[in-house]
C-alpha cells in the first residue's frame, strides 16, 4: 500500500466507517505461491475492542482451498476514485494524479461450522436488508428446503482483524485554491468522481482547519 503522513486518518473510527460504507470487498489469500481473489459482502462488528468480518463464500472453490492451507488474509475495502488532471492546480506544470480511498485489513481467516455458518447468514441478511424481519430474503423466511440446499453450497468465515492500514488520497497535498478547483472540476464529470468531490468537501475542515 502507498504510504504517506498526509494522506492518513488519524480518526480510527472514520476507517472502520468507511469500512461499512464500502462492504463489497476483495478477499486475498496466498498459499504456496497461488493468489486467488474474491469479491465478496462483508459485515463489519466490533466486539470488545476487537473488529470482525464476517462473511461466507461458495465451497469448494480455489479460495476455500488456499485458506484451508493459509489462514492469512487480505481484505481490500475501496471507495470512490477519480482522475485528476494538473491542468486544474493553480499551478498546471506538473503531472496528473489519481484520487482515491482504500483501506487493508490483515487477519487469519476461520471456516465457521453450519451453526456459526446459520448465524452469520441471520445477521448478514438482516444486515443488508436494513433490519426488515418481515422481508422474504432474510435467512428466517426462507423456505426450509431452500436454505437447506444453499446451506451445502456456501462455507461462512471470520476474520479476526490483526491490522488494519489505509490511503485516503484527496489531493490533501495541493493549496487550498487548488483543492477548491478540483472539487468542481469533479463534480462536473459526475458520477464516482461526484463522489470524490463530496468526500474532499466533507473533509475541507480536517485538511486546511476552519
Amino acid at each position: 500500500m502507498y504510504n504517506s503522513a498526509q494522506f492518513k486518518e488519524e480518526d480510527q473510527q472514520q476507517v472502520i466507517e468507511f469500512m461499512k460504507a464500502h462492504p463489497f470487498a476483495m478477499l486475498i489469500g496466498n498459499s504456496n505461491g497461488r493468489a486467488v481473489a474474491t469479491q465478496v459482502p462483508l459485515m463489519i462488528e466490533e466486539r470488545e475492542g476487537k473488529l470482525f468480518l464476517l462473511g461466507h463464500i461458495t465451497r469448494k472453490q480455489d479460495h476455500q482451498l488456499v485458506f484451508e492451507e493459509n489462514a492469512e488474509a487480505l481484505v481490500i475495502f475501496t471507495g470512490a476514485h477519480a482522475y485528476v488532471s494538473a491542468t486544474w492546480y493553480e499551478n498546471p506544470q506538473t503531472v496528473s494524479t489519481w484520487n482515491y480511498s482504500s483501506v487493508h485489513v490483515r487477519g487469519k481467516l476461520v471456516f465457521l461450522d453450519e451453526e456459526g455458518l446459520i448465524a452469520a447468514l441471520r445477521k448478514l441478511s438482516l444486515h443488508y436488508e436494513k433490519q426488515n424481519q418481515q422481508s422474504s430474503t432474510v435467512y428466517d423466511n426462507l423456505p426450509a428446503d431452500y436454505a437447506a440446499k444453499m446451506l451445502k453450497a456456501i462455507v461462512g468465515f471470520e476474520i479476526e482483524v490483526a491490522s488494519v492500514d489505509h490511503v485516503f488520497k484527496l489531493s490533501q497535498n495541493r493549496d487550498a485554491k487548488s483543492y477548491d478547483r478540483i472539487i468542481n472540476r469533479l463534480k462536473e464529470e459526475g458520477r464516482e468522481a461526484a463522489e470524490v468531490a463530496k468526500t474532499m468537501e466533507e473533509r475541507k475542515d480536517k485538511v486546511f482547519g476552519k
